[in-house]
């Protein structure tokens, strides 16, 4: 297998950082992406790869780690937009934007626009950490991506997986014939710190001994992630999917609806500063 340069945020904790240990052991060079720069600093030293620290909640900060990476890596095969997480009440981050879809879609995606020269040129695989909340917890409406309107955070976090599916769509339907292969992906209903800052309901699942029955492990969880990374696009897998369990899976009526994903492109485009 060759060596790749996996660049994976999300990766001081949880399944990124799981991903990371198992793609390192693999022989490949990880770039490990996370918010705590104590956490992301000693998994950087545990796989051998280099930290950067970024928080999504400002999009200074993203802007600054793809000049980071840019300038570090000529090539980057594998971009695993990994970072997210269940936020509790509604607030706004410095940028103006709901967090949860901030945090969890649209830094992600500025970070993808930033680095698609270095992409494209390296026929890379861009891979979406989203979940089936997308299904089962979204209700999403296109006119209020800041979801001003019928707040919840289960709401939030249900949309913004959603939009990870839908701009995993549009990125391969834009940019695929450019050699960009794009999947999105349920890693498992995983017991991480991820929700950490949410209500006292989704803690109780999230962080409490329920969480053992109900929920995978995050080297489980992350196994998707590695298969994705490894894998040969078009062969191993199909691109422009969503994959649960390394399969082919059921979405949302709403995230196949092409015009809701090229609309939310653009949109997001605007949000950033980014001609669509």
């Amino acid at each position: 297998m060759d060596r790749k340069t996996v660049v994976i945020t999300g990766a001081s904790d949880g399944i990124g950082a799981a991903a990371a240990r198992e793609l390192a052991e693999h022989g490949h060079e990880v770039a490990v992406v996370g918010r705590s720069r104590e956490k992301t600093e000693a998994v950087a030293a545990e796989v051998g790869g280099t930290p950067f620290v970024a928080d999504f909640a400002r999009l200074t900060e993203v802007r600054a780690l793809a000049d980071a990476l840019g300038a570090q890596y000529p090539r980057i095969d594998v971009l695993a937009n990994n970072a997210g997480g269940v936020l509790g009440s509604r607030r706004l981050t410095e940028d103006g934007f709901e967090a949860t879809f901030q945090v969890n879609h649209l830094a992600g995606y500025l970070l993808t626009r930033l680095l698609l020269p270095t992409l494209t040129a390296s026929r890379a695989s861009v891979a979406q950490t989203s979940s089936l909340a997308s299904r089962v917890m979204a209700r999403y409406d296109p006119d209020d991506l800041q979801l001003e309107h019928g707040y919840s955070e289960r709401r939030a976090y249900g949309n913004a997986k959603l939009a990870n599916i839908l701009f995993t769509r549009e990125l391969q339907r834009r940019h695929g014939g450019d050699g960009i292969s794009a999947a999105a992906f349920h890693p498992g209903i995983v017991g991480t710190n991820f929700a950490s800052e949410s209500s006292v309901v989704m803690r109780a699942l999230y962080r409490t001994p329920l969480s053992k029955v109900l929920m995978t492990s995050p080297a489980k969880g992350a196994d998707q992630l590695v298969w994705l990374a490894e894998g040969e696009p078009g062969t191993d897998w199909p691109v422009g999917q969503y994959f649960d369990d390394r399969r082919v899976s059921r979405t949302s009526r709403v995230a196949s609806d092409e015009g809701v994903a090229a609309r939310l492109w653009d949109e997001s485009a605007a949000m950033v500063g980014l001609e669509p």
